[in-house]
């Protein structure tokens, strides 16, 4: 319990802080969404003399000093209130996170869980099985970690939607199916997913793989691996109970710093496939200066990865007792 309220406490302070910093930046930046909105009107006609005042109303403009701004904007995060969006007006800023964030929260996790599995797996069988075939193809798989993410997008749109038929745009078909819990949604919403879901599995399952055999290495040469051999243990449990069990640590805590990454990459792949998901919406709240929509999407972020973090921590301490002894 000591070790959890420690990190919780650590992971709370980096939040405030990341809150604070979220606060302050759109402050720094020159111009307001009114001004922006405004610059666009200029563009098509004079603009009314009241239209400033009219337009600090409907989008909330900031009021006051930046001390009670600050703790306003706390309130409203609690409330779970972000401010209208510039972009999709009238519509609130909440709305558009929850109609965004569960395509990024499925497409990045489901392609996060299979890329550390399946290079987890791998990078176990080439460590224990030094010299072999599959020893010999992790040196050139890790080519591929060293592709972006969007350049590896654009290879899979050239070369695969074309010749397979997969869609290339969206995140399911809007001209026969609607959002719903029934089964033409969500095999819509599967097709479309594959190809942003493998341009970020590619590019991600070589480095755990890679991790995972030099450590697999390492570990195999300890002294209780040759004590455990020596016992005549069956190389099963010697493999995964013993060896892999052991060389996972690190892996289980480059999660954590890999999530942001990522993350990061997910929102430019979904911008060459528009996939509706968080990153269509930074891209179109900083296309359009929308403030409001920016601030979200970026606390969205950071609490995503800071949450993706504290899981990390607690599951370390779950693979390995020790952790919670030292905390």
């Amino acid at each position: 319990m000591r070790y959890v309220l420690g990190k919780l406490g650590f992971y709370l302070a980096a939040l405030w802080a990341a809150v604070t910093l979220d606060f302050l930046l759109p402050r720094l930046i020159p111009g307001t969404p009114v001004d922006a909105v405004l610059a666009r009107m200029s563009q098509h006609g004079s603009v009314p003399p009241g239209e400033r005042k009219a337009l600090e109303l409907m989008l909330g403009g900031p009021h006051g000093s930046v001390v009670s701004q600050y703790f306003q904007y706390l309130g409203d995060l609690v409330r779970g209130r972000f401010g209208t969006s510039v972009t999709y007006y009238p519509v609130p800023v909440s709305a558009v996170i929850r109609q965004s964030i569960l395509w990024t929260v499925v497409l990045v996790g489901v392609a996060t869980v299979f890329s550390f599995t399946l290079g987890i797996a791998f990078g176990t069988i080439a460590g224990w099985k030094r010299g072999t075939w599959a020893d010999n193809l992790i040196a050139p798989a890790t080519f591929l970690a060293a592709i972006p993410y969007f350049w590896l997008a654009l290879l899979a749109l050239y070369f695969l939607a074309g010749r397979f038929g997969l869609p290339v745009a969206g995140g399911y078909d809007t001209q026969s199916v609607y959002v719903s819990f029934s089964w033409p949604f969500i095999s819509s919403a599967i097709g479309h997913a594959i190809l942003p879901a493998a341009t970020i599995i590619i590019s991600s399952l070589a480095g755990w793989a890679l991790g995972m055999r030099n450590m697999m290495v390492s570990t195999l040469a300890e002294d209780y691996m040759v004590a455990a051999e020596a016992r005549g243990l069956p190389r099963r449990t010697l493999m995964i109970g013993y060896a892999a069990r052991n060389a996972v640590l690190p892996s289980v805590t480059g999660v954590a710093i890999a999530l942001g990454f990522v993350v990061g990459g997910a929102l430019i792949t979904e911008q060459v496939f528009s996939y509706p998901g968080i990153g269509t919406a930074l891209y179109q709240a900083v296309a359009n200066s929308d403030y409001p929509l920016m601030q979200a999407v970026f606390l969205v972020i950071t609490v995503a990865v800071l949450g993706g973090n504290f899981l990390v921590d607690l599951l370390y301490a779950v693979i390995d007792p020790r952790t919670r002894r030292r905390a």
